[in-house]
Parts: C-alpha cells; sequence; structure tokens
C-alpha cells in the first residue's frame, strides 16, 4: 500500500468526540499555527533578574516627553514604576501619614526566650496584616534593636488590635535580628510613621450562606487575628480562655465555629457574657447567651477565634438573616489596578480605592500622592472608582463606578461610591471634576445591571461592561461632552481584565461564553468551549487576563483551572485565521509588544519577562506537543498497521544549544471507549542545516488497531519546530 499524507484541519478541536474530529488536532501545549500548521510557540527570559513584591495583575507602558520609557506595575502589595531593568516603589502614603511625632512606641522581648519580633503600639493604626511602614527618626531600644534597625520599611506581620501590631526586626540587608537584655526602651518621643495604602488580597475569598461573608454577618474593620486554642471543649463549658494579648475587648465580635458571638465582657484572661447571633442593634434580647452545647460541633478538639473590629455600631454589622446595610460590601476582590498616562505623568487607582497621581517631574524616587492634592484649583475630584482612564481623543480623565459629586466650593467627591456613576473631569485638567458652564466636566449613569466592570478604549468609543450589558460611550462635544448608548443586554464578562481590545476588534471572556465586538456584539463560535468552561476555576475570575499577541494575531486569556488557586492555564483565539487552541502556561499579566520590542508578562514569583524571546523557559527546556484525532481505514473495521512515518519537520531557527529534535509517537486502539494500547515512536534529530536542512530520513514504528493518532513532541533544549505533511507506510491488516 503506498504511503500516506497526513494533512490535519487547524485549530484544535476538543467540543467532538475524537472520531467525529477525525482529520483535526484534539489536544495540545505551547503549540500555535501559522499558515494552517501547528509550530512550538515562542519562549520566555527573564526581562531583568531584579523582582518585585507581590503578584502582578496590571501592566501599562508609556513614553515621557525626555525618551523615558516607563512600565507600570500594580501588585497586591505594592505600585511599581521600573525603568531600565530597576523597579521603582511608587505606592501611594496613605490619608494621615505621616503621624505626628510621639504617637508610635516599640516593646522587644527583654528576658530569655528573646525574640525578633517587636511589638508596635499607635492608637487607631488602621492597618491591616502585610501593610508596609517606614519608620524614621527612631531612637535604639538599648540593645541590639538599635536605630538602624528600626528605622526602615516593614511590613506588618499580625494586627493584634485596633491598637498594635507586630513586625520582624531585620537589619539593612534584611537579616533578622534579635533583641537582648537591654531592649527595655520605647524608641524616644520622637517616632514617625509613614503608612502606605492598604494591600490588597491576592486571592478571592468567597462567602458562604445568606448574604455571604460570614454568614450574612460583617464589620467595618478587618480581621485583627487569628487564635488556635487547643484542647476539646465540654458541653458544659460557658467560658472560653485566651491570652492576654489578644486585644479582644468588650463588644468586639468573635467567630466560633463559624457562628457570631459579641463579647459581652473580659474577665482577667476569660471571655464571659458571649452571646451569640449578634443582630446588630446592641441588644442581646433576641439572642441567646453562649452555653452548654457549643461543643457539639468541634470534631478536631480545638477552637479556632476570629477577633473582629467593634461592633457597637449597628450600621459596622450584621447578623445572622439581618441584611446588610446600603453602601456597605464585604471586602472579597483581589488587588486590580487600572492606570493610565496624562501626558507624561500617571493616573492610577487601586479597584474600589483612591485616585493617585505621579508626576513626571517629580522623578522616580517619589511616590503617587492622592489626586486631590496635587497643585491647582480643585473642585470635586473622585475619592474612590472602580476604574480610571484617560480618553486619548478628547483629553478627558474618566472615573467609572466613582463617587458622587462634592459641592461647588469641594476639593473632593461626597465618597459616596456609586457602581454605576461614569464622571469625567473637564477637558485638559485631571483636577476639575464640578460641571459648570465654562467647563466640560460631568456625570452619566449606566442604566442596565447593577455595578461597573470594565471599560476599553478603541478607535471610536469606550466600551463599558457592566455585569449584564455592553454600552457604547462616545465623546459627542458639548453641552453633554459624552453620551451612552446600550449596545447588548443580557450578556456577561468574567472579571474586570477578561476584555482586549486590537484592530478593529475587541474580545472578552464571559461566564460560559466568549464574545466580539466589531461594531456589533456576538457569541464566538469555540471548539474548545467545554475544555475551558468545564475546567475553571470560577472563585478565581477575578484573575482572569485578557492579552494580545499581534505578532501572530492571537488574543490570550489566562485562568485558574479548577484545581488550582493561581493562573495555570491559557486558551487562544486566532482571530486571523478563527482558530483555538490552548495550553499550561502560568502567567498573572501581559503586555503586547508597542514601545518594548516583545511582548511582556508576569507570573507569581515576582518576575517580569520578555514573552517570544528564544525558544526555552527562561533557560530551561520546554515541553511542547500536538496529538491528533483518530484516524481509521474506513469505518473502522479493519485492523491497519503502521510500519513507518516519513517525517516533514523543519527544526529552522533553533539555537545551537543542544541539538533540535522531536518525537513522532503512533498511537493505536481498537474501540473508542478504550485507551491507546500500542504505540510506536521514534525521534526526528536535524543532523545538517546547510546547505540542506537534513534530519532523520524515516522512523521504523509499529503500531497495530482498528485506528491510530500522530503525537508530536519536543523536549529539547533550544529547539523551535514546524510541523509539515508527514507521511505514514500503513497497511490493512485483516479484521482481527
Amino acid at each position: 500500500m503506498p504511503l500516506t499524507k497526513l494533512q490535519f484541519r487547524p485549530g484544535i478541536v476538543q467540543d467532538l468526540t475524537s472520531y467525529s474530529n477525525e482529520g483535526g488536532w484534539r489536544d495540545g501545549d505551547k503549540v500555535r499555527f501559522r499558515l494552517g500548521y501547528p509550530e512550538k510557540i515562542g519562549g520566555w527570559a527573564k526581562y531583568t533578574s531584579s523582582t518585585f513584591l507581590g503578584t502582578c495583575r496590571a501592566l501599562h507602558n508609556w513614553i515621557a516627553l525626555d525618551g523615558s520609557n516607563y512600565l507600570g506595575l500594580g501588585t497586591n502589595l505594592k505600585y511599581y514604576l521600573e525603568e531600565g531593568g530597576t523597579y521603582n516603589d511608587i505606592t501611594p502614603i496613605r490619608t494621615g501619614s505621616p503621624t505626628s511625632a510621639g504617637v508610635i512606641t516599640f516593646s522587644a522581648v527583654t528576658s530569655a526566650p528573646f525574640s525578633s519580633t517587636i511589638t508596635v503600639t499607635h492608637t487607631n493604626h488602621g492597618a491591616v496584616a502585610g501593610d508596609f511602614v517606614t519608620f524614621s527618626s527612631v531612637a535604639s531600644l538599648g540593645g541590639n534593636m538599635n536605630a538602624n534597625v528600626l528605622n526602615q520599611e516593614y511590613s506588618i506581620n499580625q494586627v493584634l488590635s485596633a491598637s498594635s501590631y507586630e513586625i520582624t526586626a531585620k537589619d539593612l540587608l534584611g537579616v533578622t535580628v534579635t533583641s537582648n537584655g537591654s531592649d527595655t526602651g520605647n524608641g524616644g518621643s520622637n517616632t514617625v510613621g509613614n503608612y502606605q495604602i492598604n494591600v490588597g488580597l491576592n486571592s478571592t475569598v468567597g462567602g458562604t450562606g445568606w448574604g455571604a461573608g460570614l454568614f450574612g454577618g460583617r464589620t467595618s474593620a478587618p480581621l485583627q487575628t487569628t487564635l488556635n486554642e487547643g484542647g476539646t471543649l465540654s458541653a458544659s463549658d460557658t467560658t472560653i480562655t485566651v491570652t492576654s494579648t489578644t486585644g479582644i475587648v468588650a463588644s468586639d465580635v468573635i467567630l466560633i465555629d463559624n457562628e457570631l458571638i459579641l463579647v459581652g465582657g473580659i474577665s482577667s484572661n476569660d471571655l464571659t457574657g458571649c452571646t451569640r447571633g449578634y443582630a446588630g442593634s446592641g441588644s442581646s434580647s433576641n439572642v441567646n447567651t453562649f452555653g452548654p452545647g457549643i461543643a457539639a460541633t468541634h470534631t478536631d478538639g480545638s477552637l479556632v477565634i476570629l477577633a473582629k473590629g467593634n461592633a457597637d455600631v449597628a450600621d459596622d454589622f450584621s447578623g445572622w438573616g439581618v441584611a446588610a446595610s446600603g453602601g456597605l460590601t464585604t471586602t472579597t476582590q483581589i488587588r486590580l489596578w487600572s492606570h493610565d498616562n496624562f501626558g507624561e505623568n500617571l493616573l492610577i487607582n487601586p479597584r474600589d480605592s483612591g485616585v493617585f497621581y505621579w508626576q513626571k517631574t517629580t522623578g522616580t524616587g517619589a511616590r503617587a500622592v492622592e489626586l486631590s492634592t496635587i497643585s491647582g484649583t480643585k473642585r470635586s475630584v473622585p475619592t474612590i472608582c472602580k476604574q480610571i482612564m484617560v480618553s486619548d481623543r478628547d483629553r478627558h480623565v474618566l472615573a467609572f463606578g466613582s463617587d458622587g459629586l462634592g459641592g461647588a466650593s469641594d476639593a473632593q467627591g461626597d465618597g459616596v461610591q456609586d457602581p454605576l456613576l461614569i464622571r469625567f473631569s473637564s477637558q485638559e485638567n485631571p483636577i476639575d471634576w464640578y460641571p459648570v458652564t465654562t467647563n466640560t466636566a460631568g456625570d452619566l449613569r449606566l442604566g442596565s445591571g447593577s455595578t461597573f466592570v470594565k471599560a476599553i478604549e478603541t478607535k471610536r468609543e469606550i466600551l463599558v461592561w457592566t455585569d449584564t450589558a455592553l454600552t457604547s460611550m462616545r465623546f459627542i462635544g458639548p453641552p453633554f461632552t459624552f453620551g451612552l448608548q446600550q449596545l447588548a443586554s443580557n450578556i456577561t464578562i468574567a472579571g474586570p481584565n477578561a476584555a482586549v481590545a486590537t484592530e478593529d476588534f475587541v474580545f472578552w471572556m464571559g461566564a460560559d461564553n466568549f464574545y466580539v465586538y466589531a461594531g456589533q456584539t456576538a457569541q464566538l463560535p469555540c471548539t474548545v468551549k467545554d475544555k475551558v468552561f468545564n475546567d475553571i476555576n470560577l472563585d478565581q475570575n477575578d484573575k482572569i487576563f485578557g492579552g494580545v499577541n499581534s505578532e501572530f494575531s492571537e488574543v490570550f486569556w489566562f485562568y485558574a483551572s479548577s484545581a488550582s488557586q493561581v493562573n495555570d492555564r491559557y486558551v487562544v483565539y486566532n482571530y486571523l485565521d478563527k482558530i483555538w487552541y490552548y495550553g499550561t502556561l502560568s502567567r498573572t499579566a501581559w503586555l503586547d509588544r508597542g514601545t518594548r520590542p516583545f511582548p511582556l508578562a508576569t507570573d507569581d514569583t515576582g518576575y517580569l519577562y520578555n514573552q517570544e524571546f528564544g525558544h526555552d523557559d527562561d533557560g530551561s527546556a520546554m515541553t511542547s506537543y500536538i496529538e491528533s484525532a483518530v484516524m481509521d481505514i474506513g469505518d473502522g473495521d479493519h485492523f491497519t498497521c503502521v510500519r513507518r512515518v516519513i517525517p516533514d519537520l523543519s527544526f529552522s531557527g533553533s539555537t545551537a544549544i543542544s541539538t533540535p529534535q522531536a518525537t513522532f509517537t503512533i498511537k493505536a486502539r481498537d474501540f473508542p471507549g478504550e485507551d491507546f494500547a500500542n504505540t510506536g515512536a521514534g525521534t526526528t534529530t536535524r543532523t545538517q542545516v546547510s546547505p540542506v536542512e537534513e534530519y532523520t530520513k524515516q522512523l521504523y514504528v509499529r503500531a497495530r488497531g482498528r485506528s491510530f493518532a500522530l503525537r508530536v513532541e519536543s523536549t529539547a533544549l533550544g529547539a523551535k519546530w514546524r510541523l509539515g505533511s508527514p507521511r505514514v507506510d500503513i497497511r490493512q491488516d485483516g479484521r482481527r
């Protein structure tokens, strides 16, 4: 029987059975299709050996007037400006900082066993675990905890109470320092603390039960501490013993076995007078006294108490079955950033937080400041929003999901966030937001949905998503400045970073579909839809990140698989060839090439990478493969025997690090419902490049079955491969 040429349709199809997809590809990793044929994707390498703190979920690149090439990176812990491979921390300082001298004091352990832990006392500090604070003008505590140790930036380890927290002492090189018996001082009366804005979550915290959160209960303050007390509670226990350092006071709220408890009072080191099911009114008339029977829910003999903020004010807390007060939300979303450059300056916004401004003239060593504090006549500047953007066509600053207007003479907005409100500044003026007849400031309110999700600027308009609709926002000039027109309803978007624009298209991932907008909205036919949406962690949808790789006409979405808490998968739509493929790769943010020669991306390790750089995984070999759907002779009523494979492969572009090679595997089986039981494999190795590229001429394999599939895989360092149309020596082998 003559050799049979194998030619497959481009793209991966997973939403059909393997037999139904005969003549196509059904699986792959780190491959793309170009001119209809599969090839290995480009590799990546670290952009710089420096690292940043936290997980980056936002990248923005621009060039200043003097040619400085800046890259903004927003992480869950900080905001950086990268220039020349150096990360400059420009994280804004919190309102109220720096503190007055002397309001902060320190205490260290002065008897054995000594410790590196320092307790910091600061009344109403407002910090949460992980926050960063920089101390200055601190005097030595008398021993190892000297001024050099204390006068630097620290990350808060644990918040003990509203007035104290702990840090771990370190020297200027980051080496841990342990106290001694002479560290009896408190740091002196000149200590000043500079607190950066609160850090954000790195993973979504999903609620359970009615109202989400702690069974519908919450306070305005964050979780303060976690206590683990060993021992088994008996059915007669009415008192819980805790240590005196917890900071729990009367009227605090704690959580015991997922049940909310109001602390009635503190007696010595015992919690007493606790009441269950706090209703937020300050009265215990409708609640039960904490008493016998609580131990019935304990199965591991341990007790976990989460100390909460003070709950004296009814608006601060809602208990079991009590509806949430208006304007209050549980903090469950991860830290996301929006940013845009206003000229050579930078506007940044942590989602659902303030708006900040970094000025080029202050230099990369200066921090961003609140927008309402920059010089000039300020009117009604937003103090909170979900996204900030500069409209490039008309030079208005837009705040989506913003607070409302303040008064005509107020420097700031009213501080009450409206999730559907869009506000815009006067043209060419980022600090004048109050609408009068002499400016172009104003506001609009979205009419569909319950909250704003995302806005993207295109060539003709700004597209605005809510949780249920897509709206077009266009500049129409005075007197209204902007106008809104709904484009589609009853659509979804998976997260704030799930939409991307390229050329004349906008693509986005929805809750269970992919969409495209090119003058009108349409669902994208997707051949891997079930593969993606049946294996996705919906709790981490806010981590989904869409990106464009324009060199190859690709749109990426990075997402967390169902078994992962971090992005570990990607799916690609090639909008030129209208095909899909997917793979495994950990990326948290992506930026297409522009003023820099390669696409940029980040992962969870704190590194920035050049993508499409070389052919390896940051210097290590990358595994890539493509596997076909099964093929047969006739309708599979005959057995086949595959004896030879004639490779058609190119290693053009491979480096000389090692000999480029790829493995061809023929996998055979008898029935669709069984695994491949008979395989034959051979490795194709390049032997010569010039004058003609030469590699292994033929591979002898032996695979017998009613149907067979082809798999091509490479794990060689420096290898770049592209598959053509291989041929197989396939013969009919009888019916049994």
